[in-house]
């Protein structure tokens, strides 16, 4: 999703730097990445996954963490 200015992988103390100029681009004020994560098993939930599917999605051991 992300290349550094060499082409590879950004390393995880660059990637916050990459994320904002993205967002700033984008137009984008405020987002997180993880947000992503929420917005992924919120699209999951939609078409119909199980409790269980979004579980596993999310990593989560119960579902009352994967229903919040």
């Amino acid at each position: 999703m992300f290349l550094g200015a060499k082409g590879a992988t950004p390393r995880r103390n660059h990637f916050n730097r990459l994320w904002r100029k993205a967002c700033s681009d984008a137009g984008i004020k405020g987002m997180h990445f993880h947000d992503l994560r929420h917005t992924g098993n919120t699209l999951a939930a939609s078409t119909a996954a199980s409790t269980r599917e979004l579980m596993t999605g999310m990593g989560h051991s119960t579902a009352r963490a994967a229903l919040i």
